[in-house]
């Protein structure tokens, strides 16, 4: 299938250059059903991209679609700030009891804002109030957010450099498997720490992603998590996990750090919270670390009722009976298969994989291949992202409600690319 890019039109007109996806994907899209979208002339496309991940129950889901649609009908609150409504006692309970209590954790439930970013800039707020430090150690690689606070603790230098400002009081340490194994974990760190001449002051807190999703599919092992844990602990520094595109269940459990064995002090988690593709976000946190005045940190839209529904209705039909887990697991299993048998195909071009659950990124020699492996896979009827400082990874983040042939159709259309750009 060849697509051939829509007219000059509204978009190309009056709408900002900073949009970015549709330069990737040139046509306009009008309605889509689980795993598949359909653009105004009838083409349709699989969707390995799911909304970077804010669709893991695909899209239009129809459990979650009645729930709302029920709940509109019925004129129930759709704008509340942060005051009580039945929509989110149900979401709140539900959380607890489908996901908290079966795990032991005792967290408490703040709404800091509808995106990601704002969970993430809430969390370095409260680490920094209550440790009463201004410095946060990230991660090379790392990607926060876009606004200021998450920008500092992230480490692509093309979107840092949009501040137009200094970037402040974040401090990046390496990622795994960032030296190669040259170096045992967390040396350079620990002896920073331990040197009152290194320059580096103290740390309220360390920010981390389990799988490094935009900084190019970076999977750390969980023994280091493991020992990034234990370091936090010894050297009174809070553990902030940013699960907002691999939590809700992207690499299996429904916290991306349940593998590890590790419990962070705070959590944010955002992209597929509501489960319908709302804006919605979640700042978790011990409930000793609870300071906040009341106020203190608000924002208009922190209380997105429709979003409450969606939610406890995902968390329902996907969760309660612990069966996501292990679906997302099989599927990343074929998924796992289908990419060693493309990379022995390509090992002449240096082709490798990673990857955890449904996550996965495909990389070869040549950085320049995985833009052009996504624009043909494009041509061919599925959309693919890609990911890495350098665009240099080919991102596949299909739902997780995706079926084993969805799969298989989109792994063949992948190879295909792959052949087809060599």
């Amino acid at each position: 299938m060849t697509i051939a890019p829509p007219a000059l039109s509204v978009f190309e007109t009056l709408e900002s250059e900073v949009r970015s996806y549709c330069r990737g994907w040139p046509t306009v899209f009008d309605r889509a059903q689980g795993a598949r979208l359909t653009d105004e002339d009838g083409h349709t496309y699989l969707d390995f991209f799911a909304g970077a991940g804010s669709l893991n129950y695909g899209h239009n889901n129809p459990v979650l679609k009645r729930a709302l649609i029920d709940y509109l009908e019925r004129d129930g609150i759709t704008h509340g700030l942060d005051m009580a409504t039945t929509a989110k006692r149900s979401f709140l309970e539900t959380f607890q009891d489908v996901v908290l209590k079966p795990r032991s954790l005792s967290y408490k439930v703040m709404f800091p804002g509808p995106t990601g970013t704002n969970a993430v800039e809430s969390a370095l707020k409260l680490a920094r109030k209550v440790k009463g430090r201004e410095s946060v150690v990230s991660f090379t690689n790392a990607f926060h957010g876009m606004s200021l606070g998450s920008l500092a603790v992230t480490g692509n230098a093309f979107k840092r450099a949009g501040a137009g400002i200094p970037l402040v009081h974040g401090t990046p340490m390496p990622f795994d498997h960032y030296l190669d194994g040259q170096v045992p974990d967390f040396l350079w760190f620990e002896r920073l720490l331990e040197d009152q001449g290194s320059g580096l002051n103290k740390p309220a807190a360390v920010i981390v992603e389990t799988v490094q999703g935009e900084g190019g599919i970076n999977v750390a092992r969980p023994e280091w998590l493991r020992a990034l844990s234990d370091l936090c602990r010894r050297q009174d520094m809070l553990l902030i996990v940013d699960d907002i595109q691999m939590g809700c269940g992207r690499t299996g459990a429904f916290f991306s750090f349940e593998e590890a064995g590790v419990t962070p002090d705070i959590v944010t988690l955002s992209k597929s919270i509501s489960g319908y593709g709302l804006p919605m976000s979640l700042c978790l946190f011990r409930p000793e670390l609870d300071v906040w005045e009341p106020g203190e940190h608000n924002g208009t839209f922190r209380g997105n009722n429709p979003a409450f529904v969606t939610a406890a209705a995902a968390l329902d039909t996907y969760w309660a009976d612990g069966q996501m887990e292990k679906q997302t697991l099989a599927r990343g299993e074929q998924v796992e298969q289908a990419l060693l048998a493309l990379c022995e195909e390509n090992s002449a071009y240096g082709a490798h994989y990673r990857g955890r659950g449904l996550v996965w990124g495909l990389e070869f020699a040549d950085t320049t291949r995985a833009a052009k492996i996504c624009a043909r896979a494009f041509e061919l009827g599925l959309l693919l992202e890609t990911s890495g400082p350098a665009s240099q990874v080919v991102k596949l983040l299909p739902p997780l409600t995706v079926t084993p042939e969805e799969l298989d159709e989109g792994l063949s259309v992948l190879s295909r690319a792959v052949r087809e750009t060599a």
